[in-house]
């Protein structure tokens, strides 16, 4: 197959590496709104490239790990052309724009497959199998963390979309994903402490939710651009007879102040790409499986935006201090 690649920052150049090695990717095209960027990384992965605006002709498939603002007009411009496309998350920054993308893609009658690549790694795997199975009984909690090691560029804030749709969207995925329920209704908060950065961008550095879900099991998410102990990505669900942890190994940067408790990591995980890259790997093999037709979409453009309603209205629960019912938040 001939994959064409838009975007080649860092999640682009990992996506390119991973594609050029793919047996199925007979050529591998890529692009960027910096050439020179996209010229390097395509001859360094032996790919080829092409200028942005060309990069669509002759394609059988697209991905789109671009800036987040082009990704719905690349996903447009892809479902008028016919093609498949594998998108990082979001679809866009906001609903309206998510939306506008989806009707596109229901026109074209083509494939959207979405980047929540949590939904590939073996641990948050393992406890969906659990929950299914009914091996933790009634579950009554679920609490989830992300911590990134350090904030990222001040230019990003503005462009990411908040931290709530930016980072917690993929706790809100997740949890949909493992528990196999619905969020009803949130009640978030979120604080600027710390670099100015954040407060100049309408953003918050810290943010904490409380979820409930459509069978009243309780849920919290946090999530942090500062953890300095390292990047730290965990899931706990507990039940009436058993809990679990996703997330919890020799890596998480954590440290026990019990006497009889673990060491601390001697080399905590450093970054999403480091922690997450087998997954990483496995989502792309898995939207080359549906491209061929070897296997259904594991994460379409429906999938997206019920996650991010859950952001949105986490975002509607902190500007205005209140709970928000999900019935709140448009769905078409």
């Amino acid at each position: 197959m001939r994959i064409g690649l838009m975007g080649t920052g860092r999640i682009g150049s990992f996506h390119a590496g991973v594609l050029s090695r793919h047996p199925a990717v007979g050529s591998l095209v890529l692009a960027d709104a910096d050439a020179g960027r996209a010229a390097e990384v395509a001859a360094r992965v032996g790919a080829e490239f092409t200028p942005a605006e060309d990069l669509l002709t002759g394609l059988d498939a697209l991905v789109i790990a671009s800036a987040t603002a082009a990704h719905a007009e690349l996903i447009g411009r892809a479902a008028r052309a016919g093609l498949p496309v594998f998108c990082e998350k979001p679809i866009a920054v906001d609903l309206p724009g998510t939306l506008e993308a989806l009707r596109e893609v229901a026109a074209a009658g083509t494939v959207l497959q979405l980047g929540f690549m949590r939904r590939f790694d073996a641990g948050y795997a393992g406890a969906r199998a659990r929950v299914r199975a009914g091996e933790l009984g009634r579950l009554h909690t679920v609490r989830t963390v992300s911590s990134d090691a350090a904030p990222p560029p001040a230019a990003y804030l503005p462009l990411s979309g908040g931290l709530y749709r930016d980072c917690l969207v993929h706790d809100f995925d997740i949890l949909r994903w493992v528990t196999g329920r619905e969020v009803t209704r949130v009640y978030a908060v979120g604080s600027a402490a710390g670099p100015e950065m954040f407060a100049a961008a309408d953003d918050v550095a810290t943010a904490a939710a409380l979820l409930t879900l459509d069978d009243g099991t309780l849920a919290t998410a946090t999530a942090t651009r500062c953890n300095g102990a390292g990047y730290d990505v965990r899931m706990e669900l507990a039940g009436d007879v058993a809990q679990v942890a996703v997330g919890l190994d020799d890596r998480t940067p954590l440290t026990s102040v019990e006497p009889s408790g673990p060491p601390a990591p001697a080399k905590p995980w450093s970054g999403f790409l480091e922690r997450f890259a087998p997954a990483y790997e496995a989502e792309l093999d898995a939207f080359l499986a549906v491209v061929r037709g070897l296997r259904p979409n594991p994460c379409d453009g429906r999938e997206a935006l019920e996650a991010l309603r859950v952001a949105e209205a986490c975002e509607v629960s902190r500007r205005e201090g209140r709970a928000v019912r999900l019935a709140e938040i448009p769905d078409r």
